[in-house]
């Protein structure tokens, strides 16, 4: 039987960020398992790459004051390539119960220390021209948050803990959690078991799955996300600022010569089935972009895909250990590309030091479900 000190499963940018932290922090060995041919392949590949202060729970703030400069400066401290650009959030806001909302919490980020900016439809007109403001009440705008690349970060962080010892494996399927009396001692692997004091989960819309072989329940829902990439158009917005459209859940960003735009979709039922929905993308997206951002009329299609986000029922995730030995890093609910430089961070401290220090994060155990206390998101696109 094989044997490490701690087995990550998942290959995405949150369990390459735990694999990385692990082996700087002094874990011993540890073993990163992905089940499909290459890392960052899933839900990471499919993310649409923004990151973000402005959200509606202090913790969700608090993680991205931590998580935000890591990603900005991951260049400069690692000296590996990171395609990162600081262009903002703008948030459109068009209910004035609504807007009473977004004012609050805005007013909540500025005490954090957030740069964050409450600004006229107007003004927000000016940063995005060409948008459509005609029953926009108001209008928010991060000016340092941005996107980046997802896979990216996450083929880098694989670089850094490669360097730093850490043996990452493709192609080898999670298929169990290896339990005792007492907690997690290993995992089942379609190649055989490996043993292990502790177990991390970072298997993203999966985990619920590989989580219930040892009898854990993660509340858990796979929900999917198509997204639309356009071709060159007149009026393509210059800057890469990404504009949310709060009421609808639409957002675009500049992608290449023309824009990259998404959409949730109205009592979408849990699924793991990642086929484009052609018939939401025609009839519900695209009319949708036209009516935020106008000069899109003349934009044309050049591909679709869909991505899973792994939504928890108060839309933040599970962070800490289980039972005995079994780390949870799950539910970030469209989150975790952001968040993962962070998380990483945290759950190395958890293992290696027995409690998250950076960032206080007790409130997003697994038991605050059956204890009642949910950590509620209102900002979720």
């Amino acid at each position: 039987m094989r044997t490490a000190d701690v087995v990550i499963v998942g290959g995405g940018c949150v369990g390459t960020s735990v694999a990385y932290h692990l082996a700087a922090a002094g874990a011993g060995r540890v073993l990163l398992l992905e089940r499909a041919d290459d890392l960052a392949t899933g839900s990471t590949a499919a993310a649409a790459g923004g990151f973000r202060h402005q959200f509606g729970s202090r913790v969700n703030v608090a993680l991205s004051l931590a998580s935000i400069p890591m990603l900005t400066g991951f260049t400069e401290e690692h000296g590996l390539p990171l395609d990162v650009h600081q262009d903002g959030y703008l948030f459109l806001v068009r209910d004035p119960d609504a807007w009473e909302g977004f004012v609050a919490a805005a007013e909540m980020q500025r005490g954090l220390g957030v740069a964050v900016e409450i600004i006229s439809a107007e003004e927000a007109a000016s940063l995005v021209p060409g948008i459509a403001i005609g029953d926009v009440v108001g209008a928010t705008y991060g000016p340092e948050d941005g996107i980046a690349d997802t896979t990216g970060l996450a083929h880098g962080y694989a670089t850094l803990a490669r360097r730093a010892g850490v043996t990452i494996e493709s192609r080898v399927e999670v298929t169990a959690l290896r339990t005792s009396g007492e907690g997690v001692v290993g995992v089942e692997t379609a190649e055989g078991a490996v043993e292990a004091p502790v177990v991390v989960n970072a298997a993203g819309p999966w985990a619920g799955a590989l989580a219930a072989t040892a009898g854990v329940d993660l509340p858990l829902e796979p929900e999917p996300r198509d997204v639309v990439v356009t071709g060159p158009f007149p009026g393509a917005p210059e800057r890469r600022t990404l504009v949310a459209d709060v009421a609808s859940t639409f957002y675009f960003h500049r992608e290449g010569p023309g824009v990259l735009m998404g959409m949730a979709r109205p009592g979408q039922e849990p699924s793991f089935d990642t086929a484009v929905d052609q018939t939401f993308v025609a009839e519900e997206i695209l009319p949708r972009a036209i009516e935020v951002f106008p000069p899109l009329e003349e934009a044309g299609v050049t591909h679709t895909w869909c991505g899973l986000y792994e939504m928890t029922p108060d839309r933040h995730p599970i962070l800490g250990e289980a039972i005995p030995g079994l780390y949870l890093a799950n539910g970030f609910s469209g989150h975790g590309f952001q968040h993962s430089p962070i998380v990483g961070k945290l759950l190395a401290e958890m293992i290696v030091e027995g409690k998250a220090r950076t960032v206080d994060v007790s409130s997003l155990a697994l038991d605050r479900f059956t204890r009642g206390a949910p950590v509620v998101e209102s900002h979720v696109i």
